[in-house]
């Protein structure tokens, strides 16, 4: 069984995107957002968007692959073995024939993916923006954004057989 499904992986890294450009739109978060952070649209213009589109689906791609080890509990038999199926002895065949499937659902990749931005991405925001004193409000959003975006991924990394 292959877990690497890199359309799903690439799509998962989009959804960051397209998700971003929801929340922080300034009829959603994007207005709160930017008044939070110190910008203004003055400001804002001027940056290099390409580079920054570029580098940030390269880090989605990044935590992409993360929440494919995260929420496909197969990776966990795979890594057992050495990460080479071709070796295993004829008992993780016989594993994964009986459960290389269970959990494979939209629902428990969306489960995963939320655990992961309460558990991990909002700790380390949160404690980013206490050092920098931003509010509460400015951790809110981008920890919320995370959230989200992670329990998209997961939906689709772990749903997308």
């Amino acid at each position: 069984m292959d877990f690497f499904n890199p359309i799903a992986l690439l799509l998962a890294a989009v959804s960051a995107l397209v998700v971003g450009f929801v929340w922080y739109n300034p009829k959603v978060f994007g207005t709160i957002w930017m008044n939070e952070a110190g910008l203004t649209e003055e400001s804002m213009k001027g940056a290099n968007m390409a580079k920054i589109f570029v580098l940030a689906f390269i880090f989605a791609f990044l935590l992409a692959m993360t929440m494919m080890q995260m929420s496909i509990h197969q990776t966990g038999a795979l890594s057992l073995i050495g990460g080479d199926a071709s070796k295993a002895l004829p008992s993780y065949t016989a594993f994964m024939a009986d459960y290389g499937n269970n959990f494979r659902t939209y629902k428990h990749g969306a489960l995963h993916g939320v655990l992961a931005g309460v558990f991990v991405a909002l700790p380390i925001l949160g404690t980013n923006a206490l050092f920098e004193r931003k509010s509460a409000k400015y951790t809110l959003i981008n920890a919320g954004y995370w959230i989200v975006t992670l329990g998209v991924m997961g939906a689709i990394i772990c749903g997308w057989k």
